[in-house]
């Protein structure tokens, strides 16, 4: 029983120290558009997310039931195997965020639960139905879904506000984005802090600790939100830099949009249960907004780079926790040797990623792997211009492009009067 109640500490504690790289994996989700448009200074943003973030722990646990009763079996799953599922999601959340890459923190977390419940019960103690319809198809329908509502947002708001002063509509569409940005920190805390309470639950289920079916208890649900609340006050400043500058660059109307776009997709889908990737949300909806503005461009080599991560973000989480949850098999041994690699992996990690410090005071550098320079507008971009081409500038002075004529003979008329 002493040796069974270590390794369901051990999974709590692994649990929220995925919750922790949750945080400032996601941080961008919230704040990326903020910061890169300077509605709100980079310290700022972080600590006002994590508050919001604790706060939307509260607010719901449909999402953490969807984990910890609808995905998997309860009945197959031992202590071991949900140990195995969060070494799988936190190696994959450290690499992405090493290289820069807003992949999803979620689908992480559901990839490394597939793998190692596979490898333990076998597939049929996956339920098949709802990893399609609560993961997968949201997380083909999230971006697609923002995207298209923050280009329409975007033109929407660039229509109204044409005969506006500009200083004035930036200013006020800064602090628009700056509710719109709290809107989907609250929503972040609502969805993924869900998910890790669902996977401390979901371990209590299968250690006898609580009943089946059981909602999660007050303590996961409020150590839950305080892991996520300190990865976010920490700032995930790389990905942060890719979502803000990496893709598109974005004014105030821009942010708005996508922001808002975002904002309601999440909470939306944290009302039904979905398990949705607020990292495909939020990057769908700033590539909507980057072509939603006349001239906007989207840097399609960063989004391509986006795109693949997002494709082995499950198939990579689940392989790595299947083979971990096969070295947990061999006994206590074992599970000692998953957790030295992951420590040993993590601070491996953290030792790269200190050769390029990205921190709030260089966030919003251009140039740079995570925000690479300007790049000639690509084929969709161009689609998109061609069907509302920006408006011709005030008609020009003629006058001032006719060349002056030589001084040399004193009878020739001057300029003035051959206009």
């Amino acid at each position: 029983m002493e040796s069974f109640s270590l390794i369901l500490a051990i999974v709590v504690v692994t649990a929220l120290a995925f919750d922790f790289t949750n945080g400032f994996h996601d941080t961008a989700n919230a704040m990326a558009t903020t910061i890169s448009t300077g509605a709100l200074k980079p310290k700022v943003a972080v600590a006002m997310s994590a508050v919001l973030n604790l706060v939307g722990a509260f607010l719901s646990v449909e999402v953490a039931n969807t984990i910890s009763k609808g995905l998997v079996d309860e009945a197959g799953i031992r202590p071991e195997v949900i140990f195995a599922a969060l070494v799988g999601a936190i190696l994959w959340n450290l690499l992405t965020w090493l290289v820069g890459l807003p992949s999803s923190s979620s689908h992480a977390l559901m990839g490394g639960l597939i793998g190692a419940t596979v490898a333990s019960a076998g597939f049929g103690a996956v339920h098949g139905d709802v990893l399609v319809t609560k993961v997968l198809i949201p997380a083909i329908a999230a971006p697609l879904v923002a995207g298209v509502a923050a280009m329409f947002a975007t033109r929407l708001t660039y229509r109204m506000g044409r005969n506006a002063d500009t200083k004035a509509s930036e200013k006020g569409y800064r602090a628009g984005q700056i509710a719109s940005a709290g809107l989907v920190s609250l929503a972040h805390g609502t969805n993924d802090a869900q998910k890790t309470m669902g996977i401390i639950t979901l371990a209590l289920v299968a250690g006898g600790a609580v009943a089946p079916d059981s909602d999660p208890p007050m303590w996961v649900i409020l150590s839950a939100g305080i892991a996520i609340a300190l990865g976010t006050y920490l700032g995930g400043w790389r990905i942060i830099r890719t979502m803000g500058k990496g893709l598109t660059d974005l004014q105030p109307q821009q942010g708005f949009a996508a922001q808002t776009s975002a904002a309601t997709v999440i909470l939306a889908s944290s009302h039904l249960g979905f398990s949705l990737s607020t990292t495909h949300s939020v990057s769908g909806s700033v590539m909507g907004a980057g072509l939603g503005r006349k001239g906007g461009v989207v840097r399609w080599s960063t989004a391509t780079r986006m795109f693949v991560a997002w494709g082995l973000t499950l198939p990579a989480a689940a392989l790595v926790a299947a083979i971990a949850e096969w070295v947990c098999g061999f006994g206590s041994w074992g599970t000692a040797v998953v957790a030295v690699f992951l420590v040993a992996s993590s601070a491996a990690i953290w030792k790269i990623s200190r050769r390029e410090v990205v921190d709030h005071t260089n966030v919003n550098d251009h140039d740079t792997p995570e925000a690479p320079a300007e790049e000639p507008p690509g084929v969709v971009t161009q689609a998109i211009a061609a069907v509302t081409p920006p408006p011709a500038g005030p008609s020009e002075d003629l006058s001032a492009t006719i060349p002056a004529p030589a001084a040399a003979d004193p009878q020739a008329p001057s300029a003035a009067s051959t206009v």
